[in-house]
């Protein structure tokens, strides 16, 4: 008969979830706090740990890292009514088999049991991967969102964090893909380490090639020195390869055998270095279907897939536009040193409702319109610019009419004029430097309203 703890400071939630479970043939024992459960796991070394987040004496997270250092084997499944982002990493990163969020779905509960006890009887075979003197780790709440795909996406970082194993993250532009990659990297072992980012699409393939490997000297014209490559660069830290999809059929070849042989040569280079670095790879395309094409190699693609993170595009994830509204608003304010903090239900409706073609970067970008051009403490739907759809557009001959330059001039002009002024704040807004604004101030002969 296998044995199952309960682990809850709430005695009806404790009571109610034994008997369920007495009554399916499970021996159960159970607890208030994470110090007496800690007393009997040591005592009768129970199959499946069911335990509450927050309790006195010892929290769930700390019984679940005790649990590990005495048998790693030993499941354990969290429940929680605080789903946030960082519990629900810290959970998984330390070995929980789930992450359950109250009031329990007792349906859904039984599936997960039943399997978190078939992957006890299957581990009781192998040794365990995840250390259980893993250490404690920050990270910043850059990541925000509860909704079921995105709680997918925090139990996968915390899954892979604690190993150097290959990540896959896809997802449309906007999603956070470079965010879950760091948040991978500064959650786990890699954390004190270099994390780099190279951008597939912002080199030509012979520079491209360079700037992983790097060169020796004389290698081509005007490599007048050795130089590292980015895989050297990152020791025993993260590469993230962004939009991984754009690479050319050479590099395709020459990142698989890295990828086969921990090791690579820098261009012109006759000795072999080692590589060290965990690879994350990420795209914006569904790289199954380039495989299909003919446009992506199978076997490069299952090597990268190790682990495949997919992050939703936000018209999936709906109900997170409140909370990412407030998040974005909060931080916004601070930069612009504003205080900008209502939303009004018409507005979150127009929010709600957009297509959010650019995901979280274009709500991000929209906010910031809306706060920049907002007179007081309150966002209005007139605040909110947000693209035309191809009608509307058609239909809008005057803005049609505009040229490049006349449209980057009325920009230039509404960002200054709705900030007073201040170029400091307006070159920030705008994504140029200072000198490059006063440039342009010249060239359109801008001047202030007042």
């Amino acid at each position: 008969m296998e044995k199952i703890l309960v682990v809850d400071d709430d005695q009806s939630i404790r009571n109610t979830l034994s008997n369920y479970l007495k009554r399916q043939g499970f021996e159960i024992f159970s607890a208030e706090n994470g110090k007496l459960a800690l007393e009997i796991v040591k005592k009768k070394s129970p199959d499946l740990i069911i335990t509450d987040v927050r309790m006195p004496e010892m929290d769930g997270i700390d019984l679940l890292k005790n649990v590990k250092e005495i048998d790693n084997h030993t499941q354990v499944i969290i429940i929680s009514a605080f789903d946030d982002m960082q519990s629900t990493i810290s959970a998984m990163q330390n070995g929980a088999y789930d992450y359950i969020e109250k009031p329990l779905e007792i349906d859904k509960l039984k599936i997960r049991i039943n399997r978190a006890l078939e992957n006890k009887r299957l581990s009781d075979h192998l040794e365990s991967l995840i250390p259980s003197n893993y250490k404690e780790y920050k990270i910043e709440n850059t990541l925000i969102g509860k909704t079921p795909g995105m709680k997918k996406v925090y139990k996968l970082i915390g899954q892979v964090s604690s190993s150097r194993v290959t990540t896959l993250i896809q997802g449309e532009s906007g999603t956070g893909k470079e965010l879950v990659a760091k948040s991978i990297h500064y959650c786990g072992i890699t954390k004190d380490n270099p994390f780099i980012a190279v951008n597939c699409t912002a080199l030509t393939e012979s520079l491209l090639e360079s700037e992983l490997f790097g060169h020796v000297k004389g290698a081509f014209t005007g490599s007048v020195r050795d130089k590292k490559g980015k895989f050297e660069l990152a020791g025993k830290g993260t590469i993230f390869l962004d939009e991984i999809s754009e690479i050319s059929p050479n590099l395709q070849v020459k990142l698989l055998r890295v990828l086969q042989e921990r090791e690579f040569e820098r261009v012109g280079g006759e000795s072999l270095l080692p590589m060290r670095a965990r690879i994350i790879a990420a795209t914006n395309k569904k790289l199954s279907e380039l495989v299909s094409e003919g446009k992506f190699r199978e076997d490069l693609y299952y090597r990268l897939r190790v682990v495949s993170i997919d992050i939703p595009p936000l018209r999936e994830r709906i109900e997170d536009i409140p909370i990412l509204v407030q998040h974005f608003l909060a931080k916004i304010n601070t930069e612009l040193h504003k205080n900008v903090n209502k939303v009004p239900e018409e507005v979150m409706e127009i929010l709600k409702n957009y297509n959010w073609v650019g995901n979280v970067r274009d709500l991000e970008n929209t906010l910031m319109q809306a706060v920049v051009l907002s007179t007081d403490d309150v966002i209005t739907k007139e605040n909110i610019l947000l693209r035309k759809n191809e009608t509307e557009l058609e239909s809008s001959v005057s803005f049609l009419n505009l040229s490049l330059e006349e449209m980057e001039k009325l920009h230039i002009e509404s960002v200054l004029n709705s900030l007073n002024w201040d170029k400091q704040k307006a070159h920030k807004i705008l994504g140029i430097s200072l000198p490059t604004l006063y440039s342009k101030i010249e060239k359109y002969n801008i001047r202030s309203e007042k």
